[in-house]
């Protein structure tokens, strides 16, 4: 049985959250980031006419479309947008993944013996519109890939069916961009051999592909041929990954602490960015030397940068930590956690930033998680009893 699998997505969500709070900002072109050291998070259709792009530096963006009003960006109301749209879908929808704050997958398989899926799906997104006035485009297809490729097609506000035996002539008009596995690298590549179409590198033996690209060779030949078994994975924003260090003596040394505590941050803020997730909860934990235990949470926008975080962590730990009392352990946990690709804050970091992150990562993932950090995060205490775990 062909499964049904659907892919929806917020059109420009950033500057739609901000057009339904503003509405004068409609039909404007509009630029959220950051100053002018900073870069593009999101932008409306009407500057990318000009050729303005996510990720692209403030001050090119300026230069091509100078007549655009730039936002700061608010998280909190976009990452409470997300939640509304999260429940709407869920209410109606037997198997949800969230892929990211903007992103969704439905798995609707078996559902068109009783409703057909493409009016089901229709009607989900009029739902969303009409709740929460944020436009949505998706795609109904048998697989994720296909389902992705298609919302991308049907942009803006609109909707797509690609069933089975229309997949290829579907795909292989398109560019190999569209591919979402194909970064520039791998696009530059391949066009150096005249591949630049879907049906090209869909006609190359997956042989040849393996020796150019490496392993990801097999599974990009799999999606230029429209085949992706990958499942659609329920979202649950109960997991959680935390971290703990009990103290080798009981201590009353608080800059050690915080010492270690930014140091926890900043392991857990690498494996969220390493794994693809945003955390939305942050917890810290403490244990006095009697055993007594207290924590304390807070909700904060979806994020998986260091220091942005650490300013929760450190906050949570001057409340939490009252007692003038030896402590024997303290702990952080992330909660709330969705997988996304907004990594960075884009509405706060320069480009500079967000380049040394990259490249801090690119070490810890070539030299090993504790090759680098930050000098106010190094463990103080030598025979470290911290350890990572997800639940």
């Amino acid at each position: 049985m062909n499964r049904a699998i659907v892919h929806m997505d917020l059109d420009t969500f950033f500057v739609s959250c901000e057009r339904v709070k503003h509405s004068e900002l409609i039909g404007k072109p509009i630029i959220i980031g950051g100053g002018d050291r900073g870069v593009v998070a999101s932008c409306s259709y009407e500057t990318r006419f000009f050729g303005v792009r996510s990720a692209m530096p403030m001050k090119m963006a300026l230069k091509l479309c100078p007549d655009a009003k730039v936002i700061k960006g608010d998280m909190e109301l976009y990452s409470q947008k997300s939640q509304e749209v999260t429940e709407i879908i869920r209410e109606k929808v037997p198997v949800l993944e969230k892929a990211s704050v903007d992103e969704f997958y439905l798995d609707l398989s078996g559902m068109d013996k009783f409703f057909g899926c493409y009016k089901w799906t229709c009607e989900i997104a009029d739902s969303v519109r009409k709740n929460t006035g944020l436009p949505i485009s998706f795609a109904l297809s048998t697989n994720k890939t296909v389902s992705k490729i298609g919302t991308g097609e049907a942009k803006p506000a609109g909707k797509l069916e690609i069933d089975e035996q229309h997949i290829k002539p579907f795909l292989n008009p398109l560019s190999i961009r569209k591919i979402p596995m194909v970064g520039n690298a791998t696009f530059q590549l391949l066009s150096r051999i005249g591949v630049r179409k879907i049906q090209t590198l869909s006609e190359m033996p997956v042989e040849v592909l393996q020796q150019m690209i490496g392993k990801n060779g097999t599974e990009l030949w799999r999606k230029a041929n429209g085949i992706d078994e990958t499942p659609v994975v329920q979202y649950s924003e109960r997991k959680s990954i935390s971290t703990e260090h009990t103290f080798s003596q009981d201590t009353i040394d608080v800059q050690n602490m915080q010492s270690l505590l930014s140091g926890m941050v900043e392991q857990l803020c690498f494996q969220l960015r390493s794994e693809k997730w945003l955390t939305s909860v942050v917890t810290v934990k403490i244990r006095y030397a009697n055993f007594d235990t207290e924590t304390k949470q807070v909700k904060i926008p979806y994020t998986a940068v260091d220091h942005t975080i650490l300013k929760y962590v450190t906050e949570l730990f001057k409340k939490l930590y009252t007692r003038r009392m030896r402590l024997r352990l303290i702990g952080v946990r992330f909660s709330g956690l969705v997988h996304g690709n907004h990594q960075m804050n884009l509405f706060e970091d320069t480009e500079e930033l967000i380049n040394l992150y990259q490249a801090m990562d690119k070490m810890k993932i070539r030299f090993g998680k504790n090759a680098l950090g930050r000098a106010s995060g190094i463990l103080r205490e030598g025979a470290s009893e911290a350890s990572a775990k997800r639940v």
